[in-house]
This record gives structure tokens, sequence and C-alpha cells, in this order.
């Protein structure tokens, strides 16, 4: 295989964006990515979405953005994994650049929640679960999130309140990231008195859904020019894994074993061990969700990632710094977009532009998306090489 180097970066901040289009939100991160990379034209575009379909009617997204981005004639693939779609997009582009398919090829996570007002956004959500036995039922996500979280706090006897050090911590993150939808630091006193959402799942437990697009350029050492002048990253591992959809199939729901099977097989490819990576921006779409991305990733024991996230083990100056620009709970969770929002400020971790929230010798990332409770697990290793 081939090594695949990230050459481009662009975004769009989360937001609600009324006044602009799908594809207009599109068309601004592919194009700054394309202005960084330096002229670099890709080949083919991976698009990462989920709901186009649904909230804007649009289907055949490849083809339009393409046309709307002026890059006519090359190759064109929407990937669709839950909320992972944007991390399965990079994925799929890493493979074809380090199968020899391509030279360069451009990602795209696009998502506009805000095309729909009102419970159809958490409807449509709901269609990527097992529409038989959970959606038929009227489990929603975040229903889904509630019947796992009180299924931990029984198991390992953990406080409800104790959860609530992850949405501070990227509340606290996000405050000097630009492109993040709420730039404020919460208190616990505010968590603890938040409404449910989804006993015991409350308000700040859950990332706010929102509209935002991120793009990535991925490139093969021979496509990139001589004196080219951003730092250079590499996809050193990629590893996209499945589990049973239908959580009441697994022998046990607390084990998110799609997890911890990427990011073993994501380390392997890259040659190192989990703990060997500098920071690990995971998927917080619901806190208890990061606790078990922590626990299933190894770095922390079962039960017990809350009580190390208190004491300081994951933030910023911490052992191992996790969602260093606020992750979906603070910057925003655009959806099918998110997992190319993870890889790009990993990147900007990497590349030592990550202003005040700047990890000191960062050289290796940790990138993991997740649909759902780890129906499907994304994880890329991503190292800086120049």
């Amino acid at each position: 295989m081939r090594d695949v180097f990230i050459t481009g970066i662009g975004q769009v901040p989360v937001g609600e964006h009324w006044e602009v289009s799908l594809r207009s939100l599109a068309a601004r991160a592919m194009l700054a990515a394309l202005h960084q990379a330096e002229g670099l034209r890709p080949q083919a575009l991976f698009v990462g979405n989920l709901l186009a379909p649904v909230l804007s009617h649009q289907a055949n997204l490849a083809a339009l953005l393409i046309d709307n981005a002026g890059l006519d004639g090359i190759e064109g693939h929407l990937v669709e994994a839950g909320e992972a779609s944007g991390a399965a997009a990079l994925h799929s582009a890493f493979l074809a650049i380090a199968s020899g398919w391509v030279e360069s090829a451009l990602v795209v996570g696009v998502e506009k929640v805000t095309d729909y007002i009102g419970s159809g956004v958490e409807l449509a959500l709901a269609e990527t679960e097992d529409a038989d036995y959970e959606t038929a039922q009227g489990l929603t996500l975040s229903g889904l999130a509630g019947l796992v979280m009180q299924r931990y706090l029984h198991e390992y006897g953990v406080e409800r309140q104790a959860l609530g050090v992850f949405p501070t911590l990227m509340h606290a993150n996000a405050v000097h990231n630009p492109n993040a939808m709420f730039r404020k630091a919460i208190r616990r006193e505010a968590y603890a008195k938040a409404e449910m959402i989804s006993d015991p799942v409350n308000l700040f437990d859950m990332a706010p859904y929102a509209d935002g697009a991120a793009a990535v350029l991925l490139s093969s050492r021979a496509a990139i020019p001589a004196g080219f002048a951003q730092p250079l990253v590499r996809i050193s591992g990629s590893a996209l894994v499945t589990d049973r959809l239908a959580l009441h199939d697994r022998a046990d729901p607390l084990a998110f074993d799609a997890a911890r099977l990427s990011v073993e097989r994501a380390c392997r490819m890259a040659g190192i061990l989990p703990g060997e990576v500098n920071l690990f921006e995971l998927s917080d779409t619901f806190s208890i969700y990061a606790a078990l991305s922590l626990e299933a990733a190894g770095f922390a024991p079962t039960g017990r990632a809350a009580q190390l996230a208190e004491q300081g083990e994951f933030a910023l100056n911490g052992r191992m710094p996790i969602n260093t620009l606020g992750g979906m709970k603070a910057r925003g969770n655009p959806i099918g977009a998110a997992g190319v929002y993870q890889v790009l400020e990993a990147v900007l971790q990497l590349r030592g532009q990550a202003g005040a929230n700047q990890i000191a010798h960062a050289q290796r990332a940790l990138v993991q998306m997740l649909a759902g409770p780890a129906s499907t697990a994304v994880t890329h290793v991503l190292e800086r090489v120049s």
C-alpha cells in the first residue's frame, strides 16, 4: 500500500446556516481545501452525508457537488454509514489512493439539518437504527443512549452526575475554537440542573445537531509538488468495523467491540500501540459514548472513564487529551460531516496550528467516529512527517 498524505483542509463554522444551501456549504469547504493544497486537483470526490435525501430532498449528491465546485469529469462517490458517514468517506478515499487507483482524492462531509424544522430530524436519524425492532417501537438515538447510560450507571455503580465531566471539558476546549457553535464554558452546576432528554441523558449529555461542511484533500507522495508549503500529515492507519445494528442483539451492550477492534486494526496498520498517540479525537455524540469510547480504546479501565477525566487525564495538559477543539458537544454535531471535522481538527494539532489549544509535541493523533452505539466505528491514525 502507498503512503497517503493530507495536503489540504477546509471548513465552514458549525452552526445554523439558514441562508446557505447544502451545495454552497459543501463548496465553501471544498474550495478552501483545494486552495490550501496549492492547486492539486483531485481525481475523485468522496462525499459523507446522511440526511440530504430526507431533509433536503437531494440524492445523487456527489454529482451535484462536483458540478457546483467546477470539478467536472472526476469520479464521484456518496458514502453513507450513519453518523460515521464522513469518516467512512475518508476511509474510502484513503483506500483509493493507497491502492494506486487515484493519486489525489477530495473528501467532503456535509450536513444541512436546518432544511427541516421540528421532530422530523430526530425521526430521520432514527432510520439509522434497526427499522423493525427499534425504530418501529419509537426508539430514537437519544432514547438508545439513555438505555446504554442507565445500564452503565447500574453496572458500574457510577453516579449520573459523574458523566458531566465530559460536556464540561468539551465546552472548555471550544472557547478558543472560532469554528465552534458554542464557545462558552459551562459549570457543573448547570449540568446538574439541565432538563432531561431521555432519562438519564440530559440536555448537556447530547451534542446539538447543526449545519456544517468540512473537506480534506488526500494525495499520494507522487502527486505532491516539490517545495509544498504545508506541513505534511500522513494517514498511517485506517479501519472500519461494524457490529450488530440492534443493541439487543449484542452479548454486552456496554462492550463497544467495533470501537475496540477499529482502534486495534488502525494502530496495527500504523505499527504503533494506542498509547503512543498524543491525542484522541473521539465520538461524543452523547456523554456515555465518550466514556465507552475511552474504555474501548484502552485509555480507561471499564467503568472508570469519568473518574479519570475528573482527575484531568483527558484535559489539554493531561495524559491523553481528547476532543481538543470542543468535540461534537461544543463544536456542534454536523452528523454526516462530523468525522471529517474530527480529522481536520487533528491535522491542525499535528501541524502546530491549533492556536491556544495547541498540544505540546503533538506527533500522532487517534481519530474515531461512531454511528449510534458503535454499530459502525471508523478509526484513523494520523502522524506528522514534516
